[in-house]
């Protein structure tokens, strides 16, 4: 049996009077993609923020590994092993590939015993190590970001993610105006991500992608989990139906909620 690697039980968020989620239960384990699923303002972006600790919790707890965490910050989260690529990917684009995968981290030496310096041809070839273990296709890690196509730059992302030595990868509609052939390049990542162990949670609104990398699926509606299944015992069309709330169960579930 796969163990956990990320937890949650009982979140929630509230933004003043505002409820975006609640009482969110979700296990994302090692080797596993969970996508999660819903329209906009069903909570989805809300909850992953938390995972990354972009936002705390207003109730509710976290596990990674089994032990129960409060994240400060992203960098906080980055630092215990939960990584983030966010649809804008915030990749500095007058930098190399290798530049922004270590940015903040570089692996630096010192000169005469007290001058540091940058470890470039170090930090190259990791970068290079990283981007043939992905298959990425990105011939040179010194060539500015600006000059990759947008598979490439998701590619440096996930690289930048292996690097921090992530448990968990959080990826935001990485294929989001993405070409077919590019869409292809990035599902094949996540894929790989998921052989090397990582335990992976996708956030698309492309049900097509969610149906060829998951393997569970989570679906948000007005800031609640309405269901969750196994990729390969469901189909779009029911994916659809709780998305929209046209599901039997779903109605049934707002339907109690509007009595209380």
């Amino acid at each position: 049996m796969k163990a956990a690697v990320i937890e949650a039980r009982g979140i929630a968020k509230q933004f003043g009077a505002v409820k975006a989620l609640s009482d969110i239960d979700l296990t994302v384990n090692e080797g596993e993609v969970v996508a999660i699923v819903g329209d906009n303002g069903a909570g989805k972006s809300t909850f992953i923020k938390i995972l990354a600790g972009a936002h705390p919790p207003s109730s509710g707890r976290l596990f990674l590994d089994g032990e129960e965490v409060a994240f400060k910050s992203p960098q906080d989260a980055a630092a215990k092993g939960v990584a983030t690529t966010y649809q804008e990917l915030a990749l500095a684009e007058n930098l190399s590939v290798y530049e922004n995968v270590f940015l903040g981290r570089e692996m630096t030496a010192r000169f005469l015993g007290f001058i540091p310096i940058l470890r470039r041809g170090a930090m190259r070839d990791r970068v290079d190590h990283l981007i043939r273990r992905l298959d990425a296709h990105i011939p040179d890690p010194g060539v500015p970001v600006s000059t990759l196509s947008g598979g490439q730059r998701q590619a440096t992302a996930i690289a930048r993610a292996l690097e921090l030595d992530a448990r968990l990868v959080i990826m935001d509609e990485p294929t989001a105006a993405l070409a077919v052939a590019e869409s292809r390049k990035v599902l094949a990542l996540i894929r790989r991500l998921r052989d090397q162990g990582k335990a992976v949670v996708l956030i698309s609104h492309n049900i097509a992608d969610v149906f060829e990398v998951s393997d569970r699926i989570a679906i948000f509606r007005r800031g609640r989990k309405v269901a969750e299944r196994e990729t390969g015992n469901t189909n779009p069309e029911e994916i659809v139906a709780f998305i929209t709330g046209a599901h039997a169960s779903v109605r049934g579930q707002e339907t109690a909620a509007a009595q209380i």
